[in-house]
């Protein structure tokens, strides 16, 4: 980790969740002065010891507030914005968090004197999508874009690493459950890339090293189905489950229902995302608006799934190396 600052601020928007703060670390490790502007900053103070002391700084900011987000941006060198929720939760609606969110950070970066920020979007992001979520994060691209139109947007496939909520779900399911869900026969195809690889892409665009005004879309190395995502995730955790198909308009009716849950392990509205592929363009790689392009090297999920998933073996990770 370097401990020599270069001077320069920036501001992390979703500093303190999954993506945010290995984007924090990047950029700490870079030298930089780091503002991780969140709703609480009491939950992030863990975020300090990812750098030398007085690098990183919680502060308190609410996408549904401008003043808030000015107060986050004033005096900063370089914005990102990390925020973005899987499900909404009371006043964190898609709308006010992935639509009306990004547009009031760009407005607020551009007042303060800055020519771009760095968005974390998503592939499938779509203003046409019938899905909620994909319909949001499009509404917060045009937000970005139509104010700063020099910032750089980020679209990751599903994001692998120790505190994704895709993987751990499904292996704490499987520590109880004797089945798990393939949601439209699980072949929807997905492009799995490691949290920090996005990192060091956030990294890059705030150094200046990517395309002004350009969407780069994040993948990693292997398409897998979502049926092979849960066998490899069974074969780390030596758990063999029977995986049973679970069409379409049954798991809507499923998600109906479970989303009225404070913490849901499906909504209707993600049964509608996975009627697409979630991987990157083919105009995207000819074009290398990939991490390949922009010199990232991806991680395999080989490489990083037994490192978290591990603790989800019968006897943890004491058996970690006993024969399977």
């Amino acid at each position: 980790m370097s401990t020599a600052l270069n001077g320069k601020l920036v501001t992390v928007f979703g500093g303190s969740g999954f993506v945010g703060r290995h984007v924090v670390q990047a950029l700490a490790r870079r030298g930089y002065r780091v503002r991780a502007a969140v709703r609480r900053p009491d939950l992030a103070e863990y975020l300090q010891p990812l750098g030398v002391p007085g690098q990183i700084m919680p502060i308190q900011a609410n996408l549904r507030y401008r003043w808030s987000v000015e107060r986050a941006i004033d005096g900063a060198n370089a914005v990102v914005n990390c925020v973005g929720i899987l499900f909404p939760t009371g006043k964190q609606s898609f709308d006010a968090v992935q639509s009306f969110g990004p547009r009031a950070i760009a407005e607020a970066a551009r007042d303060a004197g800055l020519s771009f920020a760095t968005h974390v979007s998503a592939i499938g992001a779509n203003e046409n999508s019938k899905s909620a979520y994909a319909r949001s994060k499009a509404e917060g691209e045009a937000g970005i874009t139509e104010t700063l139109p020099e910032s750089v947007i980020l679209r990751p496939s599903i994001v692998f690493g120790p505190e994704d909520d895709f993987f751990n779900k499904f292996a704490g399911m499987a520590r109880l459950a004797p089945a798990l869900p393939l949601i439209g026969g699980g072949e929807t195809k997905f492009q799995p890339v490691y949290v920090c690889d996005v990192a060091e892409a956030v990294a890059k665009s705030v150094d200046g090293d990517l395309k002004a005004g350009t969407v780069y879309e994040l993948g990693g190395p292997e398409v897998k189905s979502f049926r092979e995502c849960l066998e490899l995730m069974m074969e780390i955790t030596r758990r063999k489950r029977f995986l049973a198909p679970l069409p379409f308009p049954v798991a809507r009716a499923m998600g109906k229902i479970m989303q009225l849950l404070p913490a849901p392990l499906l909504t209707a509205d993600q049964v509608e995302l996975l009627k697409t592929d979630n991987v990157v363009s083919k105009a995207a790689q000819d074009e290398k608006r990939t991490l390949e392009g922009m010199g990232v090297e991806a991680s395999t999920l080989a490489a990083i799934l037994p490192s978290y998933l591990e603790r989800y073996r019968e006897h943890g990770q004491y058996d970690a190396h006993k024969a399977a």
